[in-house]
């Protein structure tokens, strides 16, 4: 059991493998998702990367959580297609960057922790050009982090706060239902795109409950 949020490698390591799992577990319902108002393939897609991102680890697990993180953003740019892979790319990618430029550190605190996500979020909205209401996986990753930040600036245990963040991530992806894309393939739908759950918000509410899954192992 993860004894709170000082997390090492093999922490992020079990982050990663249940987020391919709940991937890999929803795929049909996130390929569903995108069928209504993109390319159809999401869900294929990201379980390809993740799939791949698991034999990558499994041949030699990085030392540090930030090199780990650099791993799972590469072999995803590299492996998932269409916009879907350079976002998470960047995402992870960043994530790595920033708990990198604390060193060689092998643990990560709630708040580095908390960080490296709001810069993960940071590199998707300036690689995508999107904010929250266009109807995209943001929708589901800002309220995410804002709701991790609050709840450990609130004293919050830090398995109440993931469970925080990955129930904000959830509110999130249903909230893009109603809206009207207006970023990336759906936005070309315009008023035939609300309705529909977005499918980037969805697999981004997967990552962030697999997150909360394995801390509160």
């Amino acid at each position: 059991m993860a004894t709170g949020f000082e997390m090492d490698t093999a922490f992020f390591a079990a982050w990663i493998e249940e987020s391919a799992r709940s991937v890999a577990a929803g795929k049909e319902r996130l390929t569903d998702l995108d069928a209504a108002i993109g390319d159809a393939d999401h869900g294929s897609n990201l379980d390809r990367g993740f799939t791949a991102v698991v034999r990558a680890l499994a041949v030699k697990e990085p030392d540090t959580p930030a090199a780990l993180l650099t791993v799972v953003g590469t072999t995803l740019i590299r492996k998932v297609g269409g916009a879907s892979g350079p976002l998470y790319g960047t995402a992870f990618r960043e994530m790595g960057r920033a708990l990198g430029d604390l060193g060689d550190t092998a643990e990560v605190s709630p708040g580095e922790l908390c960080a490296a996500l709001e810069a993960g979020l940071a590199g998707v909205r300036r690689l995508g050009s999107a904010a929250e209401g266009d109807k995209t996986m943001v929708d589901a990753l800002a309220p995410a982090v804002r709701a991790l930040r609050r709840a450990l600036e609130e004293g919050s245990e830090p398995r109440e706060a993931a469970a925080a963040a990955a129930a904000a991530a959830r509110e999130g992806a249903e909230a893009t239902i109603p809206m009207r894309a207006r970023r990336g393939r759906a936005s070309y739908l315009g008023e035939r795109s609300v309705g529909h759950e977005d499918p980037g918000a969805a697999s981004t509410a997967l990552i962030l409950t697999a997150l909360h899954t394995v801390a509160a192992r």
